[in-house]
């Protein structure tokens, strides 16, 4: 099969099950009708699929399973806009199309045998849950994994059970915060940066991965650069208007560069003279 009728042309998929996860957000397992593309597709953490719903629309969405998880792929989305509210009334049996996988993953790779610093902000967990899936399933591969995440409201935290289930994990820590908490809320109140006052940081051993609004991201890269990070070794996930998927509509340009197709992963050191600039 060609590559390009992989990412040109949408292929069926089933919905094998359909998870509510709470604030308008749900979780679509999928799996290819066709067996040949059953057995072809693979993809790495921190990539994306075009989720395709006829008559209504195509969204990115980032791939949230681990890519040995029997060619089953996870999308964890958010209902915010006319696609992605249609995809939340389907359920399981129905069938989409999908093109992808698209773009740059993580540096999962490089990451091996480090320490592994994990920082989200608001909403924006999804395309970094792989990477804690797929460290989890590998964890002698790895060092220390730190996980932050950061909300503005205390309600607004998704996956609880699930962080909490991670923090019981050998070298495994779990620091939640929330701008403004509420009450009987038992984790941290304040910015997510001050998390890092906690964290254990051995700056020549540790890769950080980053999701969530451009200012935090921004905020906690220049924290961890001022603590003995250099920007190559952080990783950023920038979110655009991806359309094509392929670097050719031109939504998602950032600077001379398309986050579809050179991202959406990029280091902190590529973004930096881009994130000053009003616009970009």
């Amino acid at each position: 099969m060609k590559a390009e009728s992989r990412t040109i042309l949408p292929h069926e998929a089933e919905i094998i099950e359909r998870t509510d996860e709470g604030h308008y957000i749900y979780t679509l397992r999928l799996r290819f009708t066709d067996p040949v593309m059953h057995q072809a597709y693979s993809f790495e953490p921190g990539q994306f699929n075009m989720l395709y719903l006829p008559g209504v629309g195509e969204v990115p969405i980032s791939i949230v399973s681990d890519p040995e998880d029997d060619h089953l792929y996870d999308h964890t989305i958010r209902a915010v806009g006319r696609v992605t509210r249609a995809l939340m009334r389907l359920k399981k049996g129905d069938r989409i199309g999908v093109r992808g996988p698209f773009g740059r993953g993580w540096p999962m790779a490089e990451a091996k045998g480090k320490d592994v610093l994990i920082a989200t902000g608001g909403l924006g967990c999804a395309p970094v849950v792989s990477v804690i899936n797929y460290i989890l399933r590998r964890r002698a591969e790895f060092g220390r994994l730190t996980i932050l995440q950061g909300v503005k409201h205390a309600d607004e935290l998704i996956w609880r059970e699930r962080y909490e289930a991670w923090a019981k994990l050998p070298d495994t820590r779990v620091l939640l915060t929330a701008d403004k908490g509420a009450q009987g809320w038992p984790f941290r109140s304040g910015l997510i940066t001050a998390c890092l006052d906690e964290v254990e940081l051995q700056p020549d051993r540790t890769l950080a991965m980053m999701c969530g609004p451009p200012g935090m991201m921004a905020a906690v890269a220049s924290d961890l650069q001022k603590r003995g990070m250099s920007a190559d070794r952080l990783y950023l996930s920038m979110e655009r208007n991806m359309q094509c998927g392929i670097g050719k509509c031109g939504h998602c340009q950032i600077g001379g560069r398309f986050c579809c197709r050179d991202g959406p992963v990029f280091t902190f050191e590529e973004m930096t003279p881009l994130m000053s600039v009003p616009g970009f």
